[in-house]
């Protein structure tokens, strides 16, 4: 039986990127997106290319739309090999100044890459456990890197986006909890900054491609049994927290 898995905000960008590679790598792939027509035209897309690959509706802040989506994974597959966390977004207002930020731009923020990864995460880990080796791959960002933005040497020091840079550091600190709890079983967790790259939210001036962006959380997501767990890395190298 090949692998699953399920990656978040995959319709487009870099989640779309990861479905394309791990489906080279002969991996069923869930593209689960908020818009059922955009997750269903991202399939076709790949399908297109003979990959065999699904769509599902999944909005990581709405608990039903998780339940649901954990419901009909079940009834599918049994089990989820591989869980890439890699909706995302940022809220944050233009001024980019921390103590200026709204409330609501930071509960925004936060409801989506903190809070919707963990219920996802704690949704789909019973189907996880049902897998031979599962893998959860949190896609985080050098900009939740607390060292470097405490470094004035560092090149994202006084980089104040601060909603979303706090709530990459809270993806950080809970994959290092989970890999800790999950330490003595056959489940890994890592997070991965993917680089600066060319989405809607890098914008196109950034340095890195799709086809590279997407390398570092297809490595993690098919980690052998002797890889690691609880890391933050990019393209393999260890990024400070």
């Amino acid at each position: 039986m090949s692998k699953i898995a399920l990656i978040t905000g995959a319709n487009k960008g870099i989640g779309f990127e990861t479905s394309r590679q791990l489906a080279r790598h002969d991996v069923h792939v869930i593209i689960a997106a908020r818009d059922p027509a955009k997750g269903a035209a991202a399939a076709t897309k790949l399908k297109s290319e003979g990959l065999d690959v699904e769509s599902i509706t999944l909005d990581v802040s709405v608990a039903e739309s998780i339940a649901a989506a954990v419901r009909e994974v079940e009834a599918r597959h049994g089990k989820l090999d591989i869980l890439v966390n890699n909706a995302g977004m940022n809220a944050a207002d233009a001024s980019n100044k921390a103590s200026e930020q709204t409330l609501t731009a930071w509960r925004k923020t936060f409801d989506t890459n903190v809070f919707g990864l963990i219920a996802v995460t704690q949704a789909f880990l019973p189907l996880l456990r049902k897998a031979a080796a599962g893998r959860i791959v949190n896609v985080s960002s050098i900009l939740g890197s607390i060292s470097l933005h405490a470094d004035p040497k560092s090149p994202i020091y006084g980089v104040q986006l601060a909603a979303y840079n706090v709530s990459k550091s809270a993806v950080n600190s809970y994959t290092v909890q989970l890999a800790c709890e999950l330490r003595k079983s056959t489940i890994k967790v890592n997070a991965v900054h993917p680089g600066h790259v060319k989405t809607d939210m890098g914008g196109a001036a950034a340095p890195m491609e799709l086809i590279d962006g997407a390398k570092s959380g297809v490595e993690m997501a098919l980690l052998g049994p002797d890889g690691p767990s609880g890391t933050f890395t990019h393209l393999g190298r260890p990024l400070p927290w």
